[in-house]
């Protein structure tokens, strides 16, 4: 595959500090993104549950609601990524803030017509495409915005940083959730994805931006034909990440296991772990070859899921896929952003993230299926099988040409 060098910007000659400099220019973006995401991790354990025992709605419908963000996700990055790259990325991040608390305002409406299930549920379709399509502009934006300020060279410590905040928010948001639900049910979760969102949007409110990087809108085929490749490693990658948001709370009711929650605490916390101690590796060794080690170790925990007799093993299991899949997204970022055009970087991290839409778009709800006919475990025997095709592109990629981090070859 043809790589296009990444040529000098503006940034670039930032991209040089020290890594204390970089992490000080990212952190209002990384705290945003903490804060905004505390809003999906706080559904995690809660929206499953609320689906198949308030609602009364079986596994498919539970896997096809929880996907449906990712699809809805997935048809909107070339819109943000766009908008990002002509419009300013932090504009774009401030859209998706106000976005993502229009989903809030759609669960409080549901919430109206419980006694009718299907029309709740379809009113809390609504509110996962609104906050689909915050997410879109969130991540999209914080990733292009980011390595405007510190360059592409340190675009592997850009996706380390935002990973770490959109997973750690993952792992503090899923106990909050649980508690907020105890509480007060679904109504405060859905109040709190009102409210969470609009504070994360106080945070980036004065934050420095950086000048659009495109004059014309980019066609996103051309964007996505570059970086197929790591995405697909992405995509695969993405799997065990997927049904552990989708269906750990259902595995552990059906053991009769309590504390859910710590699951996804268990793998946030293991993601955080590796990106702060080896979020330098993807740009120093080369994303390919993190990818590589990483999707192993992923594998690994799937496969202890599937085989787990108690709650103890499951934590491990989560962990240790939350371990791999931590540094396998920025291993094929790097690899991504090393083929991307410059000028186009936010809709190329948009492409990118695209592949991540796609898998969780469509194992939702085919694993949806295949717990019903085979059983819940089940579906993490397939999330391993997948990360071991993620291996499979992770060599392809070291095959095609050398991975020297952010440096064009």
């Amino acid at each position: 595959m043809t790589q296009a060098p990444l040529q000098a910007s503006p940034a670039s000659d930032a991209s040089a500090a020290p890594a204390t400099n970089v992490f000080l220019r990212l952190f209002p973006i990384t705290l945003a993104v903490f804060i905004g995401f505390l809003t999906i991790g706080m559904q995690l354990p809660v929206l499953p549950l609320h689906l198949h025992e308030t609602l009364g709605m079986g596994t498919l419908v539970v896997g096809a609601v929880i996907g449906a963000q990712f699809v809805a996700a997935l048809l909107s990055r070339p819109w943000a990524g766009n908008f990002a790259d002509m419009r300013g990325a932090k504009r774009a991040v401030i859209a998706g803030f106000l976005m993502a608390a229009g989903s809030g305002v759609a669960y409080l409406v549901s919430l109206a017509f419980v006694a009718v299930p299907a029309v709740s549920v379809w009113i809390l379709l609504v509110g996962r495409i609104l906050l689909a399509l915050g997410e879109s502009l969130i991540a999209t934006g914080a990733l292009g915005w980011g390595i405007g300020l510190v360059g592409p060279q340190n675009a592997g410590k850009v996706m380390a940083w935002v990973g770490i905040a959109m997973f750690g928010a993952y792992a503090l948001g899923a106990p909050v959730g649980v508690l907020v639900s105890t509480h007060w049910h679904f109504a405060g979760i859905a109040m709190a994805a009102l409210v969470v969102p609009l504070l994360a949007l106080a945070v980036v409110w004065r934050a420095r931006a950086v000048p659009p990087s495109a004059t014309r809108r980019t066609p996103f085929y051309k964007v996505l034909s570059a970086v197929w490749g790591p995405g697909l490693g992405l995509a695969l990658s993405s799997v065990g990440f997927g049904l552990i948001t989708a269906f750990i709370a259902l595995l552990f009711a059906a053991r009769d296991w309590d504390n859910a929650s710590l699951a996804f605490t268990a793998f946030g916390l293991a993601f955080i772990g590796a990106r702060i101690l080896f979020g330098h590796l993807p740009d120093k060794v080369g994303g390919a070859q993190v990818a590589l080690v990483c999707v192993i170790v992923e594998a690994i925990g799937q496969l202890l899921i599937w085989k787990a007799d108690s709650a103890t093993i499951a934590y491990l299991g989560a962990a240790l896929t939350g371990f791999g899949y931590s540094l396998a997204f920025p291993g094929f970022g790097v690899e991504a952003v090393r083929r991307a055009p410059p000028q186009s970087r936010s809709l190329a991290m948009g492409a990118y993230v695209a592949f991540l839409d796609i898998s969780l778009g469509i194992s939702s709800p085919l694993a949806g299926a295949l717990a019903g006919a085979q059983g819940i475990a089940s579906v993490y025997l397939a999330g391993a099988v997948a990360a071991g095709l993620s291996l499979v592109v992770a060599l392809r990629l070291l095959a095609t040409g050398p991975s020297r981090g952010g440096r064009g070859a």
